[in-house]
């Protein structure tokens, strides 16, 4: 396959260099089209020795063979990575002012941008917009990783290692990876280095997000989760070779989006009835279920067809609650597949009398997953960021394993924990 790879000018260029070994590795014919800044990071002759292709950033070089627009026209997969806000911004207003610009404007074939920059750039309204923009016009646009940025910044902004990158790229075309589950290779090819691929051939569903429970047809109960850390469980599955769904309550399409496609089947609910029936439809057939969604616990005995009006002077009408069905205790005691493993969360906070650990050592006993991860919850804590801390007890409560750090690296963490259950069940 004919891959252009863009690099543009940030200090994520040097995984540009790790990327394009890769897909050459795998086989590929790799172009290598950076920006005027990429080549003050990475030098064209690295690239030009590892993808044995010259290099250049201007349109104005090879003029005879109208390269601004027959490598677009000649491509079968546009990577580029990393996409700067520089960048972002300059292909979704149509910008050609260089010959990565203008090759991106010539390809008619899928382009995968992997953005990297810091967390307030990436989070700026302009960026998000950007991004927005692209994705409405087909560009798959990966979300960044969170953890360690240039200097002691640590957030959302990362760049995806190079086997998530090219693993995500290679699945929107079709063309998977060696190992890749839904593209079987070789037994004796090499495996995506970097990763361990101890998920070969499994099937993982994964719920994320938060439920939420409808009080009129406008109003509705919910909680503040953001969906991200079984976004990022879905990934880490994925790059660790498992054909995996996600179960996806009420995610924003910057948090999910990046996972769709290459292996991740997404199913998007909204209540705790919708993902209930969604869970336990896809688990029919999964090695593991990891219910890392915020699940209601009650809803609304009765919902109106029509808003519920304020009335001056008048008090509202109580909402009785009923309690929603327990859908980790109910995968625990009944798995519907053979030997399937059932993982759950346990979001706590601690009062007066009992601390977190405890009120989660009392769930992991009462629902009886085979693990728990327990996290505090509250102020800057767990929900909607980018850190998270969890504590791993077995179904008698008793410690398994501690993880610390962004969400991806929690994420690889409990996979860790998770996998070797599948030789033991």
């Amino acid at each position: 396959m004919r891959i252009l790879l863009g690099v543009s000018g940030g200090i994520a260029a040097y995984k540009a260099v790790l990327l394009l070994r890769l897909l050459r590795e795998q086989g590929h014919a790799v172009r290598v089209v950076p920006t005027v800044a990429a080549l003050r990071f990475v030098g064209a002759p690295t690239f030009e020795a590892l993808s044995g292709e010259p290099v250049s950033t201007e349109v104005f070089d090879d003029v005879d063979a109208v390269q601004h627009v027959a490598l677009g026209q000649g491509a079968d997969l546009v990577v580029v990575a990393p996409a700067t806000a520089d960048l972002l911004s300059r292909a979704a207003t149509g910008r050609a002012d260089d010959l990565l610009t203008t090759t991106l404007l010539a390809a008619r074939c899928p382009v995968v941008m992997a953005p990297a920059m810091h967390t307030e750039m990436w989070e700026h309204p302009a960026t998000r917009a950007n991004v927005a923009t692209l994705r409405e016009r087909g560009v798959h646009v990966i979300d960044p990783a969170s953890g360690r940025l240039t200097g002691a910044d640590s957030g959302a902004g990362r760049l995806p290692e190079p086997e998530e990158i090219a693993r995500y790229a290679l699945g929107v075309v079709g063309a998977g990876v060696p190992g890749d589950a839904a593209h079987p290779a070789d037994p004796t090819a090499t495996a995506v280095p970097g990763r361990p691929q101890d998920l070969q051939g499994r099937h993982v569903v994964v719920s994320a997000g938060g439920t939420r429970e409808p009080i009129d047809p406008v109003r509705f109960i919910g909680n503040r989760s953001s969906g991200r850390q079984g976004v990022a469980l879905a990934a880490a599955a994925r790059a660790r070779g498992a054909a995996v769904t996600l179960v996806a309550a009420n995610l924003g399409p910057d948090v999910v989006d990046g996972v769709r496609g290459g292996g991740v089947t997404v199913v998007e609910v909204s209540s705790t009835a919708e993902l209930r029936d969604a869970v336990r439809t896809a688990a029919r057939d999964a090695d593991v279920v990891v219910m890392a969604a915020a699940v209601a616990d009650f809803r609304p005995a009765a919902s109106p067809t029509a808003k519920i009006k304020k009335v001056a002077g008048r008090a509202p009408a109580p909402i009785e609650l009923v309690e929603n069905p327990d859908v980790l205790a109910e995968l625990a005691s009944s798995p519907l597949g053979p030997d399937q493993v059932v993982v759950g969360f346990a979001a706590e906070t601690g009062d007066e009398d009992t601390s977190v650990l405890e009120h989660g050592r009392a769930k992991a006993r009462r629902k009886g997953a085979h693990l728990l991860a327990v996290n505090a919850v509250g102020h800057e804590l767990g929900f909607g960021t980018d850190v998270n801390e969890v504590t791993v007890l077995d179904r008698h409560g008793e410690t398994v394993a501690k993880a610390a750090g962004s969400k991806r690296e929690v994420a690889d963490a409990l996979w860790d924990a998770i996998t070797p259950l599948l030789s033991t069940i």
